[in-house]
């Protein structure tokens, strides 16, 4: 089988740059152009400008209390990231990165004011609402599946019956230690969010390439997802599922027997927890069965399996099984607004929504991946491949026809190693086109997250 050539890996960013925004042009276009009604959100009627294939609509407002500082971050961090991340000693790089990356999320969030902090997870479709009426654990577990389907009497809302439990009664909890205003769970969620690049750097370097961790850093910290990402109860899944992916690398290379079965164990925990948050999230596993590959050592699966079991099967003496709630999730699903959503719009303009989220710049790392990928360090390349096996399988799935701009952010940080493969004169550029495409959703779209 011939190899490509060096000049057509030195195309294959600009290739695949140029590619990802005519996908997003097509996926905003098309449907205005051709009169399609893709159903992204509601009915034109009821909001006119909406913008498939996003969750929400054009709304362009050019200033506000959060502006300033996105800039700023912007501006610096264009110019000293890649530097500061390839000297910065590890610990301190770990530091810097949450630091910077909690400024990031809050400052593109605070762009509206407070209400980008409340208005998601206070909304009527979401969690808190919900969690504020919880009087009884026992009783919620008990009756959940009941109150799936869209017509049962107290059927839950939209984010209670998409998610098992465990992501509802993670905002009881806060409820309960007096964290359950929506600026305060927003603030919580925000501030475990910003840890997801953490987690994927410490895999990286658990896996032998702090080199490219190093080089990752800046496009994880800055990643356009933070429009998405900042009080969205699915960058919570992001990073519950990145750091049990990141135990499990620990595990994998630890040096004692003792230190991978505490690391499987906690890995184990995690990553039942996230199962036990999004029906979607058992995908991650073949981002757990690159790591293991990676680091060839299959001792931690049984460990991290049977606790993950362990997770999921707690929930069943309680009333709720997982293997029951899901086909009714299936069912109601298709009941409500997806059965209107085309396939034959959704299928490609999933990836263009996923593009808006991740940043066009993807494109340019997953070209130079899928050019190059015999020439480049494996192990980037493999977890690029398996995060990107995980949005195909869940595409086809046809189980998210939109709003996969916050659904699919636990596989946006994955995705987003590839840029750490872009060649030296694209990576600095690469991160510029990030940040402006992060401020720029921000101040032209209401996103709904």
């Amino acid at each position: 089988m011939p190899t490509t050539t060096p000049t057509a890996r030195g195309r294959a960013p600009l290739v695949g740059l140029v590619v990802a925004l005519v996908l997003v042009a097509a996926a905003f276009v098309v449907p205005h152009a051709f009169g399609w009604e893709v159903w992204s959100r509601a009915p034109r009627s009821v909001v006119p400008d909406e913008t498939p294939p996003l969750h929400g609509w054009w709304a362009p407002h050019w200033f506000g209390p959060g502006t300033l500082p996105a800039v700023l971050i912007a501006g610096l961090s264009v110019v000293w990231g890649p530097t500061l991340a390839s000297w910065l000693p590890w610990r301190r790089l770990l530091l810097t990165s949450y630091a910077v990356g909690l400024g990031w999320l809050l400052s593109l969030a605070l762009v509206d004011g407070t209400d980008g902090i409340s208005r998601v997870l206070g909304g009527r479709y979401g969690f808190l609402p919900s969690a504020r009426e919880v009087t009884s654990v026992h009783a919620l577990l008990s009756t959940y599946v009941d109150r799936i389907p869209i017509d049962a009497p107290a059927a839950w809302p939209t984010d209670p019956a998409g998610h098992p439990p465990l992501a509802l009664l993670f905002f009881v909890g806060l409820d309960r230690v007096g964290l359950g205003s929506s600026v305060a769970a927003g603030l919580v969620v925000t501030a475990i969010a910003a840890t997801t690049a953490l987690a994927v750097l410490v895999t990286m370097r658990a896996l032998g390439v702090e080199d490219l961790a190093r080089r990752a850093a800046p496009y994880l910290v800055l990643t356009p997802a933070a429009v998405f990402m900042a009080v969205s109860a699915d960058a919570l899944y992001a990073a519950v599922s990145a750091w049990g992916l990141a135990c499990l690398a620990l595990g994998a290379r630890a040096p004692a027997r003792s230190r991978m079965v505490a690391w499987s164990v906690l890995a184990g925990l995690l990553l039942g927890a996230v199962v036990m948050m999004s029906y979607g999230l058992p995908l991650l596993g073949l981002v757990a069965l690159a790591i293991l590959w990676l680091a060839r050592s299959w001792w931690p699966l049984p460990v991290a399996a049977v606790v993950a079991l362990a997770v999921v099967l707690a929930f069943v003496p309680f009333g709720f099984a997982w293997w029951d709630a899901y086909p009714v999730l299936h069912d109601r699903y298709w009941d409500g607004i997806a059965a209107d959503r085309p396939a034959a719009y959704w299928l490609w303009g999933d990836l263009a929504a996923l593009l808006v989220c991740a940043g066009p710049a993807l494109g340019a790392g997953l070209g130079t991946v899928a050019a190059g990928w015999r020439r480049l360090p494996r192990v980037p390349v493999m977890l690029v491949a398996a995060a990107l096996a995980c949005v195909l399988l869940a595409d086809l799935s046809r189980m998210s026809k939109a709003e996969v701009e916050r659904i699919w952010l636990p596989f946006v940080p994955w995705l987003t190693i590839s840029l750490a493969l872009l060649p030296p004169p694209w990576r600095r550029w690469a991160l510029a086109l990030q940040v402006v495409w992060a401020i720029g959703v921000q101040h032209l779209l209401y996103t709904s997250w």
